[in-house]
């Protein structure tokens, strides 16, 4: 198995009591002048600076507790029995100066990378953080399952480009999972195989995507065990163990700077550090010195320092959020303790690539008022700009600081039509039109469910029109309808996705309530709500007027309209150049190198995790190379190489990005296999993430 370590030779040596890997790593061979090297994590180069630059907690009091006046507070990771690798990222772990091979063969691999074991220079620690979630502020949060375990220098000959991004020199590490620590509250501090399959599969493919992303380099799981209540029915089972490596330059967030708020003014919380002004410079002084080495140096001034690193993360904030939009990206909780300092995407919980086009996707099935959907990620992450602002302040004047805010909405636009633009094979011109053509692109794909991935990949089949093919024309334009007819939803699809979530008879009582009583209705619910309900309704009573061939008619008619635009666009793409099909092949690497042919689908997820719940941790290494070249075909790794069964449970919800799957029988339902470029599979409706 690959979480074993070589062989040993003829000659066996045994001792009582002590593994016979680990022997491989400890028993010096003198007489036959060999030395057997130590673990390649035992010679990692710790330099832990943040724990030397922010004040640590001085207590070592064990269980949850208000910590104030500290960042950090040091804890014991809780070891796991018999830890495991489930997978490794190769590329994640390169970071470190490690190999992934070596880290997989090595018997003490997965007690290192789980906490059960300390690896020489680490110093485990937990974050102190406060954060607003879900728009109110809940005070002290912190590091409940994660645990910092050091800061490692960069290795020698580290890709130069990577150093760009990480002027610090060095990579944080964290274990999440690896027990309790103060800020655990009512939880375990364990993580199970579901949610770090998630993160570990998605923190990868984010990078491999090319947006901003915290990087995971290993799962490891076990057979320790813990209690969870999956469907909420009252019927909790034992679940293994599991812990991700996550790495970045840093793991502060925006929530870091809200410990020193005051009472918040709805929620009466106040952060646990309130009144210790010189940490926050402390703090502060840290984040700019060592990840935006530049700013200090244009900006000898601490106020315009100040205002320039807010500038910075403003617009790493807006280019990020622009990526997720382009790529059909749900973060799902977009609270600020979830907002990284460095314009990194952080904390995979119950994220979601949206499959069938939807601006008002909700991938957090606990989001009932939608204030994280994908529509609304823009919004919230502007007010979750607002929130620092307002933590940095006096460091940062206010004032200086809504002038700063004022231009992100501009930021965003701008990046969000620089990527559409690639996306649609627009490079020559840029024309004020193009908003409109995207625009309806959008609606087009919304009204006739067109799936997001796939619709924007085929758009590269779609030729530019050339001199003399305008007797051609109609059935070129027909040919790519049909191609993108292909990605549509049927009548079923688009009837289940419109059939309103809310009982209509609540649904008529809170109508009833908003006209009745409104202070008591804004405390219950919301506009945005009920409105999305009712615009449910309406198109669902529409469809079930229809007919299959009436609604592919509708569509067809639809795509129609919108090729024939995009295409006398693209014409204008051609004036001027006098190598047509030079233009063209641009035009198509340019599309299929922004538009992916792979996403982390839940369906794909849900496929690997089901499988290493049944000990099978091939499909997780799998999908891992799959995404690792998202915008390529591989062939031979096309489809699932693990087939099981479907059961079809009581309807409830799993926790932190786990999922489920809903159905009213308990019977088993057998898998096909469907490609990993392919759109959902009926099944993949039943699943649900909170």
């Amino acid at each position: 198995m690959a979480y074993l370590g070589p062989r040993l030779g003829v000659s066996r040596i045994f001792l009582p009591r002590v593994p016979v890997f680990r022997l491989l790593y400890t028993v010096r061979m003198d007489e036959m002048g060999l030395t057997v090297g130590r673990s390649a994590l035992e010679r990692l180069d710790f330099d832990n600076v943040v724990l030397k630059k922010l004040p640590m907690d001085p207590s070592d009091e064990p269980g949850v507790r208000l910590v104030k006046g500290a960042c950090f507070s040091r804890v014991k990771p809780e070891p796991l029995s018999n830890p495991r690798f489930v997978a490794v990222s190769h590329e994640a772990l390169a970071l470190l100066g490690l190999d992934g091979d070596e880290v997989m063969n090595d018997p003490l691999g997965p007690e290192y990378l789980s906490g059960s074991k300390v690896m020489p220079g680490s110093e485990p620690a937990a974050h102190c953080y406060c954060g607003h979630q879900f728009g109110q502020f809940a005070g002290q949060l912190g590091d409940g399952a994660a645990c910092y375990l050091g800061e490692v220098k960069v290795p020698p000959g580290q890709n130069p480009e990577l150093l760009r991004e990480n002027p610090s020199g060095r990579w944080e590490i964290q274990v999440k999972g690896a027990g309790l620590t103060p800020y655990s509250r009512k939880a375990d501090g364990r993580k199970v195989l579901r949610s770090s399959i998630r993160e570990f599969l998605c923190s990868e493919a984010m990078f491999f995507l090319g947006i901003p992303t915290t990087r995971a380099g290993s799962v490891v799981t076990s057979d320790s065990k813990v209690l969870r209540d999956v469907y909420y029915s009252g019927n909790p089972c034992y679940e293994k163990c599991s812990v991700v490596l996550r790495i970045a330059p840093t793991f502060l967030r925006f929530g870091s700077f809200e410990i020193f708020k005051p009472a918040d003014e709805f929620t009466g919380r106040q952060g646990p550090s309130y009144g210790r002004e010189e940490i926050r410079g402390q703090m502060l002084d840290y984040v700019i010195e060592m990840f935006y080495p530049e700013i200090p140096q244009n900006h000898p001034d601490r106020v315009e320092r100040n205002v320039a690193f807010f500038r910075e993360v403003m617009c790493r904030t807006a280019r990020l959020v622009a990526q997720w939009q382009c790529v059909g990206f749900c973060h799902g909780v977009l609270n600020t303790d979830n907002m990284s300092v460095l314009g990194l995407t952080l904390d995979y919980g119950p994220y979601g690539f949206m499959d069938r086009f939807d601006p008002d996707f909700i991938c957090n099935a606990s989001d009932n008022s939608g204030r994280y959907s994908y529509k609304a990620q823009p919004a919230i992450c502007r007010w979750n700009l607002v929130k620092l602002a307002e933590a940095l302040a006096p460091e940062l004047p206010p004032d200086r600081a809504k002038a700063v805010i004022d231009e992100y909405l501009d930021h965003f636009n701008r990046f969000y039509l620089e990527n559409m633009r690639k996306k649609l094979g627009l490079l020559r011109k840029e024309e004020p039109e193009d908003e409109i053509l995207i625009t309806e692109l959008l609606r087009t794909m919304h009204d006739t469910g067109a799936d997001f991935t796939n619709t924007f990949r085929s758009l590269a089949q779609i030729s530019c029109p050339s001199e003399g093919e305008m007797e051609q024309d109609k059935e070129i334009v027909k040919k790519a309808s049909e191609l993108l007819l292909d990605q549509c939803a049927s009548l079923e699809e688009l009837k289940s996705a419109n059939t309103p979530t809310m009982d209509p008879r609540e649904l008529a009582m809170l109508l009833s309530m908003a006209q009745s009583n409104p202070t008591l209705f804004e405390m219950i619910s919301d506009r945005a709500t009920i409105a999305r309900q009712l615009d449910r309704m309406s198109k669902l009573k529409v469809l079930m007027e229809t007919s299959q061939d009436e609604l592919r008619a509708r569509q067809a008619q639809e795509w129609t309209s919108w090729i024939t635009l995009y295409r006398k666009r693209l014409a204008r793409e051609l004036e001027g150049q006098s190598d047509v099909q030079a233009v063209q092949e641009e035009r198509a690497r340019v599309m299929d190198s922004t538009n992916p042919r792979v996403v982390l689908r839940n369906y794909i997820a849900q496929n690997a995790i089901e499988a290493a719940e049944n000990g099978d941790f091939s499909e997780v290494q799998r999908v891992l190379k799959v995404l690792e070249k998202p915008f390529s075909s591989q062939p031979g790794l096309e489809l699932p190489a693990w087939v099981g069964s479907r059961r079809r449970t009581a309807q409830g919800e799993r926790d932190e990005g786990e999922e489920q799957q809903q159905g009213t029988s308990a019977s088993l339902t057998a898998i096909d296999p469907v490609p990993y470029d392919s759109k959902p599979p009926a099944w993949a409706r039943q699943i649900c993430v909170t």
